[in-house]
């Protein structure tokens, strides 16, 4: 992937990276703006993977102000497999007594839920939004050149 297709833009106003820092709002607005790739690999690698990472997997702390986003599609990517890496090998050392203990206050609604809820809901989140970096990865090599 180029640093162009990472920070493409394939509408107006689009959410991304600027300047190191992650466009959002909370709760995001209706409809929420289109995102690029690199605001969803953000999403997923701080969202979805680094702070549960943090939660229960002896990462350090980490939110969405303090992250220090890739300015490449190569660092990007290569933050995502060490952020996937730690998540896989933590799972995988819950063993069966660790997936059935609940997954603690640091998530929120899903705090009274299982470790194995949450690795189902984690396992949701990586295949959804995955799936819309490849889609944007296919407009963004069909799109008509110079847009």
């Amino acid at each position: 992937m180029t640093d162009e297709e990472y920070f493409w833009e394939p509408v107006p106003d689009c959410w991304t990276l600027r300047s190191g820092r992650l466009d959002y709002l909370f709760p995001a607005p209706e409809p929420a703006p289109v995102t690029t790739i690199a605001w969803r690999l953000a999403h997923m690698i701080v969202s979805v993977l680094a702070m549960r990472n943090a939660g229960h997997f002896g990462r350090e702390a980490v939110d969405h102000e303090s992250f220090e986003y890739a300015d490449t599609a190569a660092d990007a990517l290569a933050q995502l497999d060490e952020e996937h890496d730690r998540w896989i090998a933590g799972v995988r050392g819950l063993g069966e007594a660790g997936l059935s203990e609940p997954s603690g206050p640091a998530e929120g609604p899903w705090g009274d839920s299982s470790m194995a809820t949450l690795v189902l809901h984690i396992n949701r989140e990586l295949i959804h939004h995955g799936a819309e970096v490849a889609l944007l990865r296919d407009l963004y090599a069909h799109r008509e050149k110079g847009s």
